[in-house]
């Protein structure tokens, strides 16, 4: 019987989550195998777009990336806000919004959202996203259990706040921490419901 293994990744910002492209440009895209000696076999669980940052989980066994990209595992991210982010917003986040997902609506499930009193200690973003002469940021904790493409992103625009920076802090019952960006730490076990 095969034993799989299993990773948790700090994702830095500009790296793809895959290992090969099938993109026209893909071959200039930085891939996860640049960060790391990854078995045969290894698999992204779920994904993480180029521009976002923080835990991506991988894994050599299809039955547990499939567990935790259902329903069942909550997903955590520290999201950086174009302004200053007021109630009604949160209360449009936290009941389930309708964005667009391939031309189509959709109507994201309620989900846990608060405000950040303080900016998350994160380590520094590779590109710089801007300064204060831009206007005021606000940082925000968004929890779902779904994952749709670019959802997060597309959510906080829907309500008039747009993504400067997204990081993922949390999947399930593994967190991000104090990992480094590009760090990889090989996990016994990397799944249980929450």
């Amino acid at each position: 019987m095969k034993e799989h293994r299993h990773f948790a990744l700090h994702k830095p910002y500009g790296y793809v989550s895959q290992f090969i492209s099938n993109e026209k440009k893909g071959h200039k895209a930085k891939k996860l195998g640049l960060l790391y000696d990854f078995p045969d076999g290894t698999m992204a669980i779920g994904r993480l777009d180029k521009d976002s940052e923080g835990l991506l989980l991988l894994t050599t066994d299809g039955k547990v990336s499939a567990a935790i990209t259902s329903r069942k595992v909550e997903k955590e991210y520290y999201v950086q806000l174009d302004g200053n982010i007021d109630n009604h917003a949160m209360l449009q986040l936290q009941n389930g919004i309708e964005i667009s997902i391939r031309g189509n609506k959709y109507k994201t499930r309620p989900c846990e959202a608060y405000l950040l009193q303080e900016t998350p200690q994160l380590p520094a973003r590779i590109k710089k996203i801007r300064d204060d002469r831009h206007g005021p940021t606000s940082w925000v904790s968004i929890t779902i259990k779904e994952g749709k493409f670019r959802q997060v992103r597309k959510m906080t625009a829907a309500v008039g706040f747009p993504t400067l920076r997204l990081v993922r802090v949390r999947i399930g019952d593994i967190s991000l921490g104090q990992m480094k960006a590009g760090e990889v730490l090989e996990l016994q076990k990397i799944y249980t419901e929450k």
